[in-house]
């Protein structure tokens, strides 16, 4: 990676680890998150609505954050915020530090947040020990990271990098207002009509690295009792939105041999992946899957009766691109088998995929060494979700991640990180930006 800060110093150290500079970051941690929490509140959860007030709130709060320290602040035509502290050669290719401020409805405040959180928190660090950085440190507030509101994912970050195809602004309705995404995007100060594909705000030349902050959406770090762990790839996946079992109604006193039983086929589905993730988690290859939907239709189920239908959804995820392949080789065979013991159709549907976000890995190597000299509790960790930091890797951008300890999960009003876990990140995050920016 490009070179884009001052040499260390010993004179850093101290800055960081004082009782004064860490009570500062705190404090600055914690109003923003109760800001944060006030401003957006809405029953018993946050309610950050893509191109929406929530969100927009989230926005005007790091903006005027920024702008108060000191720093930056700029936009691209996707209503993207960029907080930058400026470098002494602003020709040389950029670090972003990012994450989304959006949120599912009745989310919590962390998830997502806690990244740009972090990033203020580290840009400040070097400002406050007398650090000039040779590039310029942006902190990059993402928009509509979250896919329930337009049923598309990471369009904040696609759009700046150009990755977002001119129809997708009239095309794409949210799900509550009606409202295509460009008249959305244009209420909130934005310019559909400038996201270009041959002219992205950010060009790959342009970009040095991007390193994500984002709470753990498990309870790994809860339950291992570590503050931060260093994510090694954002799995992948392969989708079935919208498959189903084509069975044959009848009265439930038919005997076994005449049967075509969809959900007895459906459950036998299920058991065979379940065994299979077993067999895979034991042999330390890294799966997981989910029928997130499955369901009898209403209009014919009934108590006495064997059921002709099932649909469901399957979501299948790996961090290994070759096992992902084979999971979805597995699928079949297994649907196949299945349809032949039972006596069913397995309608599959039209699937979709995600690519795997590959970590660069002297990024990761460097989180490693950065913990073990800061003497940071971690563990080695994949994403099971997708993050914003994924687009930057399919960007062919360096991507590093780290994840923040945070109990109840993730999407919901109970998410409880710590301030104290988040500053943990933070101090990796700022020693990996002196160390691994130096000349």
């Amino acid at each position: 990676m490009n070179s884009c800060m001052q040499p260390h110093s010993p004179m850093f150290d101290l800055a960081v680890s004082t009782a004064d500079a860490v009570l500062k970051q705190q404090t600055l941690a914690a109003s923003l998150f109760d800001a944060l929490r006030e401003g957006t509140k809405k029953g018993n959860g946050i309610f950050r609505d893509a191109y929406g007030e929530g969100e927009n709130f989230a926005h005007r709060l790091m903006a005027k954050t920024a702008r108060d320290l000191g720093f930056d602040v700029d936009y691209d035509a996707a209503a993207n915020t960029y907080l930058t502290m400026a470098g002494s050669d602003r020709t040389r290719p950029r670090v972003i530090i990012g994450s989304h401020l959006d949120s599912v409805a009745d989310g919590g405040n962390f998830d997502g947040a806690a990244g740009v959180v972090t990033g203020l928190i580290a840009i400040n660090s070097l400002k406050e020990a007398g650090y000039r950085p040779l590039c310029d440190i942006t902190v990059m507030a993402i928009r509509a990271e979250e896919s329930v509101w337009f049923t598309t994912t990471f369009f904040g970050s696609l759009a700046a990098l150009g990755k977002i195809t001119p129809d997708v602004c009239e095309t794409k309705k949210r799900v509550d207002t009606g409202k295509t995404l460009a008249e959305h995007l244009r209420a909130c100060g934005g310019d559909p009509d400038g996201l270009k594909i041959d002219e992205p705000y950010l060009k790959r030349s342009e970009v040095a690295a991007f390193v994500e902050v984002h709470i753990e959406q498990g309870p790994v770090l809860e339950a291992e009792k570590l503050p931060i762990g260093i994510v090694t790839g954002i799995r992948g996946n392969y989708r079935l939105p919208a498959a189903r079992i084509i069975g044959e109604y009848s009265h439930c006193g038919v005997p076994r041999p005449y049967r075509h039983d969809s959900v007895l086929a459906g459950a036998d589905f299920i058991h065979a992946l379940d065994g299979l993730w077993r067999e895979w988690n034991a042999e330390g290859k890294d799966m997981a899957f989910t029928i997130g939907k499955f369901f009898t239709d209403p209009q014919q189920h009934a108590l006495t009766k064997i059921s002709g239908e099932v649909s469901f959804s399957l979501d299948v995820r790996s961090v290994d691109p070759e096992l992902l392949s084979e999971l979805e080789k597995r699928v079949h065979t297994i649907a196949n088998d299945i349809a032949g013991h039972h006596g069913v159709q397995f309608d599959l549907g039209v699937a979709t995929r995600a690519a795997i976000g590959t970590v660069t890995p002297s990024i990761l190597a460097s989180f490693e060494v950065g913990a073990s000299e800061l003497r940071i509790p971690t563990r080695l960790i994949a994403s099971g979700a997708s993050h914003d930091a994924a687009a930057f890797a399919h960007a062919g951008i360096p991507m590093g991640m780290l994840f923040v300890r945070n109990a109840n999960g993730s999407h919901n009003p109970f998410e409880k990180m710590e301030i104290a876990d988040l500053l943990q990140a933070a101090r990796l995050l700022t020693w990996w930006l002196v160390k691994n920016c130096a000349e």
